[in-house]
């Protein structure tokens, strides 16, 4: 089946959870941190005050995410919908009208929780239940909507907010996803998703479906969270440094904002590329090579000071990232099944905004303890190639693992 021709005959169910993680942006960093000179400005937080309560709503965000994110094994995708999107919208309202510190971490909480958290969670284990040997390239097309989000609502909530005000500028986010996100999802994905016989085969996998305590006791589970944690933590580390290591390369924080234009096109070109790739050769395979582009971003950003070296830098980030992206929607519905993946995936997400949690202050805390930041930055992409040798013995490892399911289908054949 062709691409254009997968599109046209998925149209519906691609498109819905397009939008559920375009309108995850009310929940993720990039949107919220738009907010924050003001928010800083009216509670009167200082940057590490605000970052630490942040910091606290994230974490608590992931725990709650671990349990609560199990609702999309038990409730169709539209029900979830139904549940998540109006939280979603109340947070902004929130946002919006809140005058107290205890509110504003409240808030901070839902954001993160029913935007980055849940409307993700629901999509990527609809892709992942809904598709099989199409998998990769599902996800793929899912994980654009976090990049179209990222392009296009800051934009649009500055120049609302400079005309409107930035508390006005959130209420009227909360309507548009009442207005339109909800029931524009809600319609899309008011259908499921079954097999048809146009569906490519499915490739062996290890033939049963894992329930969540049947992963957290099976050792390839933390050795694959060495590897897939490493984008998280590496990528918002630098973002969240970003204006030290300007000053430490004697660069402008224009040339580094500008790059992420390349970051931003890669990551999109090796999103879809990743998904062919899965697709054809399946997620376990394409593992050991997701981390090599991080790890030689980390050293052209480590060893290197010209201008240049910030826009390959961004090149081979986004590669990673669009790698990682798609990957991680594919994986674990490939290795563990679908029947208990909300379960699973709801684990895993909330071990990688941890991740992405710990990363910002560990660093910061080395830093100020007089650790070369660039020192910091190469032992991350050792950190990478360790890693993705490790994948590689994981990725034969599981397999072999499916070997036996293959075996016993082929002799039970008639």
């Amino acid at each position: 089946m062709s691409f254009f021709h997968f599109l046209r005959e998925n149209a519906r169910w691609l498109a819905g959870g397009f939008l559920l993680t375009y309108f995850s942006s009310f929940g993720q960093t990039f949107f919220i941190s738009i907010s924050a000179g003001n928010v800083r400005a009216e509670y009167g937080l200082s940057n590490g005050q605000f970052g630490i309560i942040y910091m606290l709503a994230t974490l608590a965000s992931a725990l709650t995410l671990s349990r609560f994110g199990q609702i999309v094994d038990r409730y169709s995708v539209k029900t979830v919908t139904v549940i998540i999107v109006p939280v979603l919208a109340l947070a902004c309202v929130s946002m919006a009208l809140s005058t107290s510190i205890v509110v504003l971490c409240v808030t901070i909480y839902l954001l993160r929780l029913f935007g980055q958290g849940m409307m993700t969670q629901n999509a990527f284990t609809a892709m992942g239940r809904w598709f099989s040997a199409q998998r990769g390239r599902a996800v793929s097309i899912v994980t654009l909507g976090h990049n179209a989000g990222e392009a296009t609502l800051p934009l649009t909530f500055v120049a609302l907010a400079g005309a409107l005000g930035w508390r006005n500028g959130w209420l009227l986010g909360a309507a548009f996803l009442i207005a339109v996100a909800l029931p524009l999802i809600a319609a899309l994905m008011a259908v499921e998703r079954t097999p048809r016989s146009t569906d490519p085969a499915a490739r062996p996998t290890t033939g049963r479906d894992w329930t969540r305590g049947e992963v957290v006791r099976d050792p390839l589970f933390y050795v694959l969270l060495l590897g897939v944690m490493a984008p998280g933590f590496i990528g918002t580390t630098i973002a969240f440094h970003q204006v030290y290591l300007v000053e430490l390369r004697g660069w402008s924080l224009e040339i580094f904002a500008s790059a992420f234009t390349v970051s931003a096109t890669m990551t999109i070109l090796f999103a879809l590329v990743a998904g062919q790739l899965i697709d054809r050769f399946s997620a376990a395979a394409v593992l050991p090579a997701f981390l090599l582009p991080l790890g030689a971003a980390c050293f052209v950003l480590a060893f290197f000071e010209g201008r240049w070296s910030v826009f390959v830098f961004m090149g081979l980030l986004g590669m990673s990232n669009g790698f990682s992206s798609t990957l991680m929607g594919a994986l674990w519905p490939e290795i563990y099944g679908i029947r208990h993946l909300g379960a699973v995936r709801a684990l895993v997400v909330a071990i990688l905004v941890l991740a992405t949690a710990v990363g910002p202050g560990l660093t910061g805390a080395l830093i100020d303890f007089g650790v070369s930041y660039p020192l910091q930055i190469a032992a991350m992409g050792l950190y990478c190639l360790a890693a993705a040798f490790l994948m590689l013995l994981v990725s034969r490892r599981l397999r072999a693992r499916a070997l036996p399911s293959t075996h016993t289908s082929a002799t039970s054949a008639p």
